[in-house]
């Protein structure tokens, strides 16, 4: 069997013989778009492939220039594609961004030599699926990265109720009733540290009669998904309300058991005794900051978190001030604070600004928590510091929030509508700057995403004077 093999001058040898617009007419069968191209770049004929519908009105371009068929950014990649084809005989494959009419379409474009001191044939194909494509692969790679962190939220949310709550609590799998999480609480109820507990199989702690009636509690719960309560007892005399609940989770069938000492006072003497200052310290330990305020946002305790946020030295410091002082605009945050909390009971992941006494300010999100009952009435604050989550986003993401900030303290100098005004070209300057990051500064992908023309585009960022907005703008037709 013979091997054909083609010699490194391919364009030359396979074309040579034919005409330039039989060989473009050929080439463009394979691809979209075939332009023939003088010594000059200029192009003398047009053939269109598959993209007849898309690119019909390309037959216009018939002696002008290819660089003034493109977009400006894509200039140097046509006079590249036109130096290789005529130094090698064929260039290298390169997106090039067309204009016909009033369509903006990325083309991936092959230049050729035909002969020795021939024409040049430039075969493009159509890029726009792949570039669709691709932006759905960047939403949703954000969209996954939001749903990551919310997921994070939601299970550190969940061990710290799990760890703090003071009734035991056992994760068990249901088919073999192997203890796969325990809470610090069952820890002290059965006397053991949490870990050990993790890997054993219920019942254990109990007497024998008890023991039988967890097997059927635990029976009845996988059966039907919830069982009653039963009291069960240790061999040291104590007692206990047992409840079962069951769940799925991914494959798996998992029980909750829910031990409560059945002499409450006691227990609350013994246990909540011995977990409070253990309370206390997981507190003080806390990465985020955790602040105790009255109902007028008076400090009255904070752990050693919030301190280094108000870069403060001791909790004395601090007591006795607002915490308005450190959160939000002074004055201002505050009672937004207050009347949601009175409305709904808590503030959940509040976005502002929070500032220490030196003047160093830092973004975090807020959740709050109104108790008006009790011996001392108090709102209770967590502080978590996502400056370094914002840190990877757009710089306009992370100077939006301050901006703004600076514009609220115009009030009562400057009338509304310049305020509004102002506002409305931060915000969209901001916007802009987010989708030129997002499409490593390709104009035209920016525009698609902020769905409005190239043009509207290079219009908005001389105003804002973004970039080179103003060199790179296009030729006003």
């Amino acid at each position: 069997m013979t091997i054909a093999v083609t010699p490194p001058d391919a364009p030359e040898s396979a074309f040579g013989t034919l005409e330039a617009s039989t060989a473009a007419a050929l080439l463009a069968v394979g691809g979209d778009l075939a332009l023939v191209l003088d010594a000059g770049g200029v192009i003398r004929e047009v053939h269109l492939g598959t993209a007849e519908d898309a690119f019909g009105s390309a037959t216009g371009w018939i002696g002008r220039a290819w660089q003034d068929t493109v977009t400006t950014e894509s200039r140097p990649k046509v006079d590249t594609l036109l130096k290789e084809a005529a130094r090698q005989g064929m260039s290298k494959r390169r997106q090039v961004n067309i204009i016909v009419g009033d369509l903006d379409a990325p083309v991936a474009f092959t230049a050729l030599r035909l002969g020795k001191d021939g024409p040049m044939v430039a075969v493009g194909r159509d890029q726009r699926q792949t570039s669709a494509l691709q932006q759905r692969l960047v939403e949703a790679q954000q969209a996954m990265e939001r749903d990551y962190w919310r997921l994070r939220h939601v299970e550190t949310r969940y061990r710290l109720l799990f760890q703090l709550a003071s009734d035991g609590i056992l994760v068990l799998d249901a088919a073999t009733l192997k203890v796969l999480d325990a809470n610090a609480s069952a820890g002290l109820l059965f006397g053991e540290a949490t870990e050990q507990l993790i890997g054993r199989t219920m019942p254990f702690g109990v007497d024998a009669l008890g023991a039988r009636n967890l097997e059927e509690l635990v029976a009845t719960a996988r059966n039907s998904g919830r069982a009653g309560d039963i009291t069960v007892g240790t061999p040291a005399g104590r007692l206990f309300h047992v409840s079962a609940s069951c769940f799925r989770q991914e494959a798996a069938t998992l029980i909750l058991l829910r031990f409560s000492p059945a002499d409450l006072p006691a227990a609350v003497a013994t246990t909540g005794a011995a977990s409070a200052p253990r309370l206390l310290d997981l507190l003080q330990r806390s990465p985020d900051a955790f602040v105790v305020s009255d109902l007028d946002g008076v400090i009255v305790s904070a752990n050693q978190t919030f301190l280094d946020i108000a870069e403060a030295v001791s909790e004395e410091q601090l007591r006795g001030t607002s915490i308005s002082t450190y959160l939000g605009r002074p004055g201002a945050d505050f009672p937004v604070f207050t009347s949601m909390l009175r409305r709904n009971g808590v503030v959940r992941l509040m976005a502002t600004t929070a500032r220490g006494l030196h003047g160093h300010q830092s973004e975090v999100e807020v959740s709050a928590v109104w108790v008006p009952e009790g011996d001392q009435p108090c709102i209770a604050f967590t502080i978590r510091d996502i400056g370094r989550r914002l840190a990877g986003g757009p710089q306009g993401a992370r100077d939006l929030t301050r901006a703004v900030e600076e514009l609220t303290g115009l009030v009562g100098r400057v009338s509304l509508r310049d305020l509004v005004r102002d506002t409305v070209d931060l915000v969209e300057r901001h916007f802009i700057e987010a989708a030129l990051e997002l499409t490593n500064d390709n104009r035209t992908s920016a525009s698609e995403v902020l769905g409005v023309s190239r043009q509207s585009l290079y219009v908005k960022m001389r105003r804002h004077k973004l970039g080179d907005g103003e060199q790179d703008a296009p030729p006003t037709p």
